[in-house]
């Protein structure tokens, strides 16, 4: 099943102690279309804060039900700000999490000198001038199979810090900047920190190889800022084609007219 998600008001994906948290939501609707118990598995854990347009979970169940009836099902038990988007029956060896090729999010940036009420939970502001073309010059060193120790978190727990980044383009749209990047899979606060990253060069307070000096010694607290958690989207999946899942709604990406048509925004 895709899942998309506000995550404004969530402590993240992962069931919480204290706090309300998407995969109690989730599963809680899952188990009533069922009524049975039903535990989810997301192919990836996102942040308090963080949406997801393209989040795809599975679970197990022996309740049978129509994929559409699924969709209507769980939607109806869920609270505004989280709803299913398809449902497929799976090959039982396939995981959400350890069956998926690649992962992609997209962080937006709102770049003009006043800030957005309407964007205040769904982007990023910096009011100083941003030169998306520096940015762009610094991502391209992080492309390809890197030690990415210095843009985990300090308490990220991943045996490994090494990933492999296939994409990351930076691209100005009038007042917003879009950094989409794709890896085989992304380590806690990795997208944040590396839009931290960006920006600074952006805003010209770091030349763009300072980027790939980060990179190589492999310290966190040499990266500077991590970026906030609003401007962030878990936007797609890609799984093997044998499990013949909806390959158009799993990998499409933010639609860059998501926010375009505001009035007055040029």
């Amino acid at each position: 099943m895709a899942v998309e998600y506000d995550g404004t008001a969530f402590y993240g994906w992962q069931i919480q102690k204290d706090g309300r948290d998407v995969q109690s939501c989730v599963e809680r609707a899952l188990s009533v279309v069922a009524n049975e118990p039903v535990k989810a598995v997301c192919a990836g854990r996102t942040d308090s804060g963080v949406h997801a347009i393209g989040q795809v979970i599975h679970f197990d169940t022996s309740a049978r039900r129509g994929e559409r009836s699924w969709v209507l099902g769980v939607n109806s038990n869920l609270p505004d700000d989280v709803n299913a988007t398809w449902a497929r029956v799976v090959a039982p060896d396939f995981h959400a999490r350890f069956s998926a090729r690649r992962r992609t999010y997209r962080y937006l940036i709102v770049n003009r000198r006043v800030r957005s009420s309407l964007l205040r939970d769904r982007a990023c502001w910096i009011h100083r001038p941003l030169d998306a073309d520096l940015m762009q010059r610094a991502a391209t060193y992080l492309l390809g199979e890197h030690d990415f120790s210095s843009f985990r978190a300090a308490n990220c727990q991943a045996n490994t810090a090494t990933r492999t980044i296939h994409q990351l383009d930076v691209v100005r749209q009038h007042d917003f900047i879009w950094l989409t990047i794709c890896a085989n899979a992304f380590l806690q606060h990795m997208v944040r920190n590396i839009a931290g990253a960006l920006i600074k060069v952006g805003l010209a307070e770091r030349d763009p190889d300072w980027v790939a000096e980060v990179l190589r010694q492999r310290d966190r607290k040499r990266a500077g800022v991590t970026a906030p958690p609003e401007g962030l989207y878990f936007t797609a999946v890609a799984y093997p084609p044998e499990f013949g899942l909806p390959e158009n709604e799993v990998v499409a990406a933010v639609p860059d007219s998501f926010i375009m048509p505001l009035p007055g925004w040029t």
